[in-house]
């Protein structure tokens, strides 16, 4: 059931796909292919890894299946959009095959062809914009997304009324959000969505429980902060696991860090920041009282991860980078 709403930022890292799919996502790869290319035939060995969480509700397939669709792609000098191949290896995948902001149409074709990703703002766009991934839990999620989705579709009925009602207008007002920079409107739109992906899975039967205690008092941490500051200054979605993925702007990031670290004193810092440098301010008395949460025990975050917009998976020149 994947989320980070309705459009995507893209986290190019490399994921240890399934070798079947990758084999069926290699032959699909291969039809679109020149016939004269000398290296159709070519048998492969392919290697891959990934350095954030994988099956923990992060998106780890969709950047994996973008980045062996992208490498296929380029091997086989395919110029098309190929983001509905990446998408028979994991749905959002098709969105990670881009970097900035990307929309995953929803297509008519019988045959899916023209379900793809399209790339509506790249990701200079907004480059005030910050990332901030709170890892809560970083094992395997209890129910696959896969099979999530599988039970949502059965028995939810909140999942037809949205998908009819709800995602068209959410994604129209998304895109404008994004195109005029409007964090107000894009904050809102994005903690909305998430709430509904997750009410889905409470209506769903069995029920499929992905967020913990961890995860509400993080948005309840969000919403007191945003109270505070009387506007939307951080916004929170989770994807099919506990871990929180927070956007907020470059100006906003040291503060509400101060909030984080008071919220949720790390156990060991030792390698628990990751990404682009962190930093906070000293909390104020103010703030520390209008939270009026309590203090959680030290640990229930495992890490945090700073990061942006990104430009998409990159084919890789430097020989040391490479795995086999």
């Amino acid at each position: 059931m994947r989320q980070v709403p309705l459009l995507a930022i893209v986290y190019s890292y490399l994921h240890s796909s399934n070798s079947a799919s990758s084999t069926h996502l290699l032959f699909l790869v291969k039809r679109l292919a020149s016939k004269s290319l000398p290296h159709l035939n070519w048998k492969f060995s392919i290697k891959s890894e990934n350095n954030f969480p994988t099956a923990a509700g992060l998106a780890s397939s969709a950047a994996g299946y973008a980045c062996l669709v992208s490498a296929l792609a380029k091997l086989y000098e395919i110029e098309d959009n190929v983001s509905f191949i990446a998408r028979m290896g994991s749905g959002s995948a098709c969105r990670s095959m881009y970097g900035g902001w990307v929309l995953w149409c929803k297509g008519s074709s019988p045959d899916g062809r023209d379900s793809i990703a399209k790339q509506i703002a790249p990701a200079s766009h907004w480059p005030e914009m910050r990332v901030l991934i709170l890892v809560v839990n970083d094992e395997r999620k209890k129910y696959s997304s896969t099979d999530a989705m599988k039970r949502s579709v059965e028995t939810s009925e909140l999942l037809k009324y949205r998908a009819n009602q709800i995602v068209p207008k959410m994604t129209k007002a998304c895109i404008e959000a994004i195109q005029k920079k409007d964090f107000e409107i894009f904050a809102e739109i994005t903690m909305k969505e998430s709430n509904s992906i997750h009410a889905i899975c409470q209506d769903t039967y069995p029920p499929c429980v992905y967020l913990n205690d961890t995860s509400h008092t993080v948005a309840n941490a969000v919403h007191a902060y945003n109270e505070f500051k009387s506007s939307n200054k951080v916004a929170y979605t989770y994807d099919a696991g506990p871990n929180a993925v927070l956007y907020l702007l470059d100006s906003s990031v040291d503060e509400f860090m101060s909030v984080i670290n008071y919220l949720f004193p790390p156990q060991d810092t030792a390698e628990y920041y990751k990404g682009l440098p962190l930093s906070s301010n000293q909390l104020s008395q103010d703030l520390k009282m209008a939270l009026n949460i309590p203090v959680q025990e030290p640990g229930c975050l495992k890490y945090i991860i700073h990061t942006k917009i990104g430009e998409g998976p990159k084919i890789l020149t430097d020989p040391q980078q490479h795995l086999l």
